[in-house]
């Protein structure tokens, strides 16, 4: 059971570059058996031939090695176990994502109250919060004296939240960066 192709595509990609059977260029490898088992260094015809009588290919896995190391093993079994690998390291991937709760200067307790609780709630699922304090009109020439409505909001959250960015001022609005606290 020979298969001659070495490059899969999956969704558009190339997932690998193997060598294997007759591809295989080395004159001398390191042979691992079907069970895992070293068989030590052979020639190539030596293990080709081993393949053979397993009824199995012989697929490079560490080309750089010297001697380049080559596996027995079905090929097909081999690439669709390594897809798996990936496919579960991918899952398992936590993403952070940048949540964003916006204020104004003249914003009241109860509605600061209800954007810290939505905040609690993000930094709880692990996200990074985003707070900008937007400024319209006249409430530019304020700016300075809105600060505290900021620091208020951080306060706030101090027992589950730091603070990654200070308050910066970037054109009609000030930003600040918060994250998870570690424990």
């Amino acid at each position: 059971m020979r298969i001659h192709l070495f490059l899969f595509i999956l969704e558009g990609k190339a997932i690998s570059e193997l060598f294997i059977n007759d591809q295989i260029r080395a004159k001398e490898v390191r042979v691992i058996g079907i069970d895992g088992e070293q068989l030590g260094v052979m020639s190539i015809q030596d293990a080709r031939k081993v393949a053979d009588d397993e009824g199995v290919d012989l697929v490079m896995i560490a080309p750089t090695a010297k001697p380049p190391v080559c596996r027995v093993v079905d090929y097909g079994k081999f690439k669709y176990e390594q897809l798996r690998k990936e496919k579960e390291a991918k899952k398992k991937q936590k993403t952070v994502e940048i949540k964003e709760i916006r204020l104004s200067p003249n914003i009241d307790t109860n509605d600061l109250n209800t954007k810290v609780n939505a905040a609690k709630k993000f930094l709880e699922k692990g996200n990074r919060v985003k707070v900008t304090l937007r400024f319209r009109g006249r409430e530019m020439a304020h700016m300075g004296a809105s600060v505290h409505i900021l620091t208020d909001f951080a306060e706030a959250l101090a027992d589950v939240a730091v603070i990654e960015k200070q308050p910066k001022v970037e054109g009609r609005s000030m930003t600040m960066f918060l994250s998870e606290k570690k424990n």
